[in-house]
This record gives C-alpha cells, sequence and structure tokens, in this order.
C-alpha cells in the first residue's frame, strides 16, 4: 500500500485484534474470502436501482451477483422464493429497521419494542434515535424478577396500544424469543410482527436457535455477527396480498438509499455460502454452548448474570449490584487492560446512566470462529474475575 500512514493503522490493528480475547457478542471475524469479495472491483460499479431495472448500464455481473446473493439468503433459511423475498441492500442494521418502518407504519404510528435498559436496540423507537422521533414507541421490558420476557403481559399493552408493528429480537437478551406468542400477541392487536434476528441470525442458519420464519411477517437482520459475514444487512418480508416485500424494496430505493454497495452484497453472498456448510451448524451450536459454559462459571465464581443464564451467545453481566460495585465502564476498562474486549451494557432495572451502566455484555462468537471449546471459556471467565476482583 502506499499510504503508510493508513497500512500502518491497518497493520496496528490487525495485531491487536491477534491479541485479544473478543467476548464483543456483535463481532466477529469474516474469512478471507469474504474479505476478498469486500475489497473487490465490484466496489467501482454504480449499480442503482435492483437487478434487471438499474438505471446505469454495464450491469451484467452485478446483477448476477445480487442475484446470487438473494439466492443463497432464502435457501439458507429454506425459504420458498414464491412465499418469501429478500433484499440484500441495506446497508447496515440501522437503516435495514428504518426502510421497514416507512414501508409500514404510518408516520406517527406505532411501534411497540423493547426499552433500551432491558435489551432493546435503538432503532426499536427509541427517543434518541430517528425512530422514536418520527413514530411513537410503545415501550416493553422483561420481567424485575425472572429477567425474561412475561407474554402475559405483554399481549395486555399490545392489546390496549394497538401498535401498528411489533418488533422482538433483541440487542442484550440472551434467552430465546418465543416467536409463536408473540405471532398470537401481534394477531390479537392488528399488528404486524417484525423480528429482528441480528444477534442470533447465525446461530438460526445453523439450526441451534428456533427460526422466526414460520411466525413473523417481516425479518430484519446484519450479516456480520453470529452469521460472520461483512458489515450489512438483509430485508426478508412475506409475498403476499398485502405486497410488503415491494413497499420495502421501495422504502430501501430509492426511499432512503441510492445504489447499493455491490463488494458488500458479493461478500454477504460468501458469507451466506460459508453458512450453509455443514460445518457451520458445528459451530452455531459451539457458539452456544461457548456461551453457556461462560455464564455458569461467572456465577460459580459470585457474579450475577442476568436472567440467571443464556440460551444463545450473549451473556449480560450485572458487575454493579450482583458482583465487586464496579460500573460497567470501569469493568469494560480493566478488562481491556487485562487483554478482554467486552462492552459496557445496561441492566433491567438499570439505575445508572447508559453512559456509566451497571453491567458488562459478553459473547462468544468471534472466540469461537477461533476454536475455543467450553474448557477455554472456563479459564476465560476465571480471568474475568481475577481482574475485576483486584
Amino acid at each position: 500500500m502506499k499510504d503508510k500512514e493508513i497500512e500502518k493503522l491497518i497493520s496496528q490493528e490487525k495485531k491487536r485484534q491477534r491479541g485479544v480475547v473478543n467476548l464483543i457478542p456483535s463481532e466477529n471475524y469474516e474469512s478471507e474470502d469474504v474479505l476478498k469479495a469486500l475489497g473487490s472491483v465490484l466496489d467501482n460499479k454504480y449499480a442503482e436501482g435492483y437487478p434487471h431495472k438499474r438505471y446505469y448500464g454495464g450491469q451484467t455481473y452485478t446483477d448476477k451477483v445480487e442475484d446470487l446473493a438473494r439466492e443463497r439468503a432464502l435457501k439458507l433459511f429454506k425459504l420458498a422464493p414464491k412465499k418469501w423475498s429478500v433484499n440484500v441492500q441495506p446497508l447496515s442494521g440501522s437503516p435495514a429497521n428504518l426502510a421497514v418502518y416507512l414501508a409500514t407504519v404510518p408516520l406517527g404510528g406505532k411501534i411497540m419494542g423493547m426499552s433500551l435498559t432491558n435489551g432493546g436496540h435503538l432503532t426499536h423507537g427509541q427517543k434518541v434515535s430517528m425512530t422514536g422521533k418520527v413514530w411513537q414507541q410503545i415501550a416493553y421490558g422483561v420481567d424485575s424478577k425472572s429477567e425474561v420476557v412475561n407474554y402475559i403481559e405483554l399481549e395486555k399493552l399490545a392489546r390496549k396500544e394497538k401498535p401498528a408493528l411489533i418488533v422482538c429480537g433483541y440487542t442484550a437478551y440472551s434467552r430465546i424469543v418465543d416467536f409463536k406468542k408473540f405471532r398470537k400477541i401481534a394477531d390479537a392487536c392488528g399488528a404486524l410482527l417484525m423480528v429482528d434476528m441480528s444477534h442470533f441470525a447465525g446461530l438460526v442458519a445453523g439450526e441451534a436457535y428456533p427460526s422466526p420464519f414460520p411466525y413473523a411477517d417481516i425479518i430484519t437482520t446484519t450479516t456480520h455477527k453470529t452469521l460472520r459475514g461483512p458489515r450489512g444487512a438483509m430485508i426478508f418480508s412475506k409475498i403476499d396480498s398485502r405486497e410488503l416485500n415491494k413497499k420495502i424494496d421501495k422504502a430501501v430505493f430509492p426511499g432512503l438509499q441510492g445504489g447499493p454497495h455491490m463488494s458488500q452484497i458479493a461478500a454477504i453472498a460468501v458469507a451466506l455460502k460459508e453458512a450453509s456448510n455443514p460445518n457451520f451448524k458445528k459451530y452455531a451450536k459451539q457458539v452456544i454452548k461457548n456461551a453457556q459454559a461462560l455464564a455458569n462459571e461467572l456465577m460459580r465464581l459470585g457474579w450475577k448474570v442476568v436472567s440467571g443464564g443464556t440460551d444463545s451467545h450473549l451473556v449480560l453481566v450485572d458487575t454493579w449490584m450482583g458482583g465487586a460495585g464496579i460500573s460497567g465502564t470501569e469493568a469494560e476498562a480493566r478488562l481491556e487492560r487485562g487483554g478482554i474486549i467486552c462492552n459496557k451494557n445496561t441492566i433491567p432495572g438499570e439505575t445508572r446512566s447508559p453512559f456509566d451502566p451497571s453491567g458488562i455484555r459478553l459473547g462468544s462468537p468471534a472466540e469461537t470462529t477461533r476454536g475455543k471449546k467450553e474448557k477455554d471459556m472456563i479459564k476465560i471467565a476465571r480471568k474475568i474475575d481475577a481482574i475485576l476482583r483486584k
């Protein structure tokens, strides 16, 4: 690389990544093939529009790339092309969610999503997000004792508020989501059901986590995290008389975006093919085993794990009231100094600021990609304990 300053920074970041234990649940390590596609000449091509309906010439191969990505996405999740549509153009998860709302919820309408402190995402209608400024969030949370979703109370709230859209699938909730119950609740109040499976998409693909497709109307997901692809997103929608797929396509382009990033779409296609390999199922199952081993050992060592464990790739730890009286910010900093990377996070019933919350969020996807097993996660838990109790 002729730009030595950037080359040096990339080299330093590569060294940093190799030298730490990465427990951020929303991060992973892409394969060399994914990186090659991401850095390919496809990035030179402007492909505004959709395959075979572009606004620029020279699309012979870009059309084939996007068609292949869509075909692989449907095949990976066992979806019939006549019943489901997928859009692979969203630049990331946040604009993907925004596109769904633009397509399905009247401006000022109600979106029912989990509150941020209980595990929801900013784009599920939080006030600091554009989604909370354009639409009204009907916030729900978890039970104060069990720290899991209370579906009875959730249904009461949905019947009372009658949101246009209900969102499930979260950024800091470690338990299995009961999609069947969410479908029943959505039907009871006349709402569409959207699942944001960004965090557990790879677990669904690997058949280690229940699939939301039999129950949801719309499903969004990022393509990194457990799916182990590039930073991008996809939107799946049912094909029926409601024409959700057509409305969503129009919301993505021309509603929110111009030309898609074709190198990113090619990299997504590569990752989807990799996830269809039988070895990926072993990976997905090991991700959960590793997270559970980490959670169990931390609890054995006296730490409070939110909801008493995990069913997925994610572990939420209360370091303030349920640990050693350490804020999430301080815990994150101490662990980084000790070579372990995580992120500070709010917990249910949060009493501190989101900038200095009461917990940390840990995850197993990245270290599982590196070949870690349960015994390794137990050692990592013990190291975490030693660092935080100094």
